[in-house]
């Protein structure tokens, strides 16, 4: 019983804390996601290049970030960020996050473009549609679609990571739970309550990305109709 006890001491001591953490975790993990799409589409497009310089530049990229543990590229890019621009640890925390998840994320849309029959590419440029055209109106739409349940698992882990920053002093949900373990000297209560806090989201960000696959496949279903017949959306 005790153990129940603790938790309800917890959640009395340091529930609005971890409410207000838990908001920095979403924020964090969300700004690192954008930034890392960013960086990802970028080097995806790198890696499709027939440039070889640019594909050896990706290449180099996304060899460093899996060669290293993410803990250490998080320390490296703090600190070498914070000597060049005096950013608020938050912002140093999302872009170092970023970087890492951008090498991942990369590598998931070099994937999904590379899976498109390379004969939708030569049809579009039959028409005489550009490569660039070509790319972003009949590519890229569908290997987004393509790219959907690989980028949710990524979202799901970047925001597991996020734990990650509190070791640069974001006060997000990880950190939280080392400075309330701290003061209640009840450190497998303390982080029992906050994996409950990540297991929440983690199911909230699973629910997001069922709705958004179904919502898409739904609109796929209703583009490729031939019976003309509407299908709702």
């Amino acid at each position: 019983m005790s153990f129940f006890f603790n938790i309800l001491s917890i959640f009395e001591t340091h529930g609005i804390a971890f409410l207000k953490a838990t908001w920095t975790t979403i924020s964090l993990t969300l700004v690192s996601l954008i930034i890392a799409s960013l960086i990802g589409l970028v080097f995806a497009f790198f890696r499709v290049s027939h440039n070889r310089f640019l594909r050896k530049i990706a290449d180099i990229y996304i060899f460093l970030v899996r060669g290293m543990p993410l803990i250490v590229q998080i320390m490296f890019l703090y600190y070498g960020i914070s000597s060049i621009f005096v950013l608020s640890d938050f912002a140093a925390g999302s872009i170092a996050l970023a970087i890492h998840t951008g090498a991942y994320i990369a590598e998931i849309f070099r994937g999904a473009i590379q899976s498109i029959d390379r004969g939708q590419t030569e049809a579009a440029r039959s028409l005489g549609m550009t490569y660039k055209k070509s790319m972003w109106h009949i590519i890229l739409p569908q290997a987004f679609r393509r790219a959907i349940p690989p980028l949710g698992n990524q979202c799901i882990i970047t925001l597991k990571d996020s734990s990650l920053v509190a070791y640069i002093a974001v006060s997000e949900l990880f950190n939280n739970a080392l400075s309330a373990q701290a003061e209640n000297y009840l450190p497998f209560e303390t982080y029992f309550v906050v994996g409950m806090y990540y297991l929440v989201l983690v199911l909230l960000v699973t629910l997001f990305l069922h709705y958004v696959e179904k919502r898409m496949d739904t609109g796929r279903t209703a583009k490729t109709s031939g019976s003309g017949h509407t299908i709702a959306s």
